[in-house]
């Protein structure tokens, strides 16, 4: 006969076991969730959808953070996505990111830029830095009300890159160290080649006055790189940018929840409310 020992041993492993399993079910079960909510919409537009969503994600059982943002494995799996797409398919893509690498962001735009068919870019909350990059590319802009796109200029290591020429340009040479001239001389080429390329996106859409002079706003430094462009400055700017958001999209986001925390900070009852709701339970 089993001791109590050993059933308890035994019991043990097994709820190891298990604990083991049920982190990879749930994403197995979220990510066919997600795959019916995208095809549900696709369905619905007749388009491509890609969805483009960083969040702080949880790392197995322990519960690690990692966070995200664009990267080299992100616009490869979008231009694999492209490249799926019939030529005169409309793309819907959906974004919400803090930005990422440069490079990863301009070969997303480039690629959405160069597709045939009409491309709609739906910010449900935030795209900044390169998320405004990839949003510039697109034919429409489709925005939240209390949306936000960002500045592009570049970032030298912690540094923004024309801060990094205003010390050059304030300070006599022979006081500035070597390191601050190398690094001026990056962001001086950073800041032009971002600004030829942003030039390059919004050309089809304004005048090649309008373009420099847009472009040179977004990428100089005008404003700190975290600035909130609203849906209200950036149509003042001359993006065509509305805030009829689809329905759908918010249904979709819905299955992106940032991981559950153990001390939730924001909590509320998960139903839309109408008025007549409010009045009846007065």
């Amino acid at each position: 006969m089993m001791d109590v020992g050993t059933l308890i041993f035994q019991i043990f492993w097994m709820i190891f076991i298990i604990s083991m399993f049920i982190p990879f079910l749930r994403s197995v079960n979220l990510k066919g969730t997600r795959l019916a909510a995208i095809r549900e919409l696709e369905n619905k537009r007749k388009s491509r959808v890609i969805t483009l969503i960083h969040r702080q994600e949880a790392m197995s059982f322990f519960g690690l953070k990692m966070n995200r943002f664009i990267d080299i494995e992100d616009s490869e799996e979008v231009l694999r996505a492209i490249k799926l797409t019939p030529d005169d398919m409309p793309i819907d893509f959906i974004i919400h990111t803090p930005g990422g690498l440069v490079l990863a962001a301009e070969q997303i735009a480039r690629a959405l830029k160069k597709h045939k068919g009409k491309v709609t870019v739906f910010v449900p909350h935030y795209a900044m830095s390169g998320g405004t990059l990839i949003a510039l590319s697109a034919d429409e802009i489709i925005m939240d009300e209390n949306a936000v796109l960002g500045p592009l200029d570049p970032q030298i290591g912690q540094y923004p890159a024309a801060s990094i020429l205003s010390v050059v340009e304030t300070k006599d040479k022979n006081n500035v160290d070597d390191e601050t001239m190398i690094l001026a001389d990056i962001s001086k080429k950073a800041i032009g080649q971002m600004k030829k390329f942003v030039k390059e996106l919004l050309l089809e859409k304004m005048g090649e006055e309008e373009a420099e002079e847009l472009s040179e706003k977004l990428c100089s430094g005008t404003w700190t790189h975290d600035y909130p462009i609203t849906v209200e400055e950036a149509q003042a700017l001359g993006l065509k940018v509305n805030s009829e958001m689809p329905e759908e999209i918010y249904s979709l986001m819905n299955h992106y929840k940032q991981t559950e925390q153990r001390r939730p900070s924001v909590q509320y009852v998960p139903l839309p409310y109408r008025k007549s709701d409010n009045q009846k339970a007065q």
